[in-house]
């Protein structure tokens, strides 16, 4: 892959890292990271019960560790809120067990400015599994979104994104793809994907597709939470139009 000079808005991003248990890989993330890009990081310990924090310390992060376990969505909304209240204009998004080529990162910051984006997502469908494959089929079509890699972790946010996704809106989501893509969409940001290439995880296994009843669980969540954002619009969409006829 040809080297790609960093964006001269990459140094005003904040690099996020929602990290559970990660210890063994997080530290060359970071460093990675700050090497690629120049940034800050931080990193969000998720209530881990390994050296996570104190390794990604170590590797010249700031940290900040959760009493609680709020998943990986919560996690990265509390990075986002740090960034929002510090007045970053970016925020990465990427994972701590090094799926995510840090020398890639670049590539995200180009795609955004040559397209204008609010959100780049870096994508590898090369990575799709048969449980993705049918879940992501599924989820298209009850979405309406035509995005190719739908749960990857690899994002880039510029600021408007940044003030929606640290506002409550964007709270309680059970998985940060679907949901925070939905949202996104329906307040029109404009979102753009960029191929990266992608390294199996080191260690553990995804969280969503770990065996066919997890993918089943994902996908019926993710339903309920479609389903419950399309009853949200026609009640508004009620709601204007009873007002107008009031008026």
């Amino acid at each position: 892959m040809a080297s790609i000079p960093p964006s001269s808005n990459a140094a005003r991003c904040l690099a996020v890292i929602p990290a559970r248990n990660e210890g063994a890989s997080v530290a060359e993330v970071v460093a990675g990271v700050r090497q690629a890009l120049g940034c800050d990081v931080l990193v969000i310990d998720d209530a881990s019960s390994d050296d996570t924090r104190a390794r990604a310390a170590e590797a010249g992060a700031v940290t900040l560790r959760l009493p609680l376990g709020l998943g990986a969505w919560g996690a990265t909304q509390t990075g986002i809120r740090y960034a929002f209240r510090h007045g970053y204009a970016s925020v990465i998004a990427l994972d701590a067990d090094g799926q995510h080529l840090p020398e890639t990162l670049p590539t995200l910051f180009a795609t955004q400015a040559a397209h204008g984006a609010d959100v780049v997502i870096g994508t590898c469908v090369e990575r799709l599994s048969r449980a993705k494959r049918v879940a992501w089929w599924y989820l298209r079509l009850l979405t309406g979104l035509r995005i190719a890699d739908l749960t990857s972790g690899l994002r880039l946010y510029d600021r408007r994104a940044i003030e929606l996704l640290a506002g409550p809106d964007a709270s309680l989501l059970d998985y940060q793809d679907i949901g925070v893509l939905m949202l996104l969409a329906r307040k029109g940001l404009r979102i753009e994907e960029t191929p990266v290439p992608m390294r199996e995880r080191r260690a553990g296994h995804s969280r969503v597709f770990a065996s066919w009843p997890v993918v089943a669980s994902y996908m019926a969540h993710t339903t309920v939470l479609c389903l419950s954002r399309l009853d949200a619009g026609r009640r508004t969409s009620r709601s204007t139009r009873r007002t107008r006829a009031s008026c």
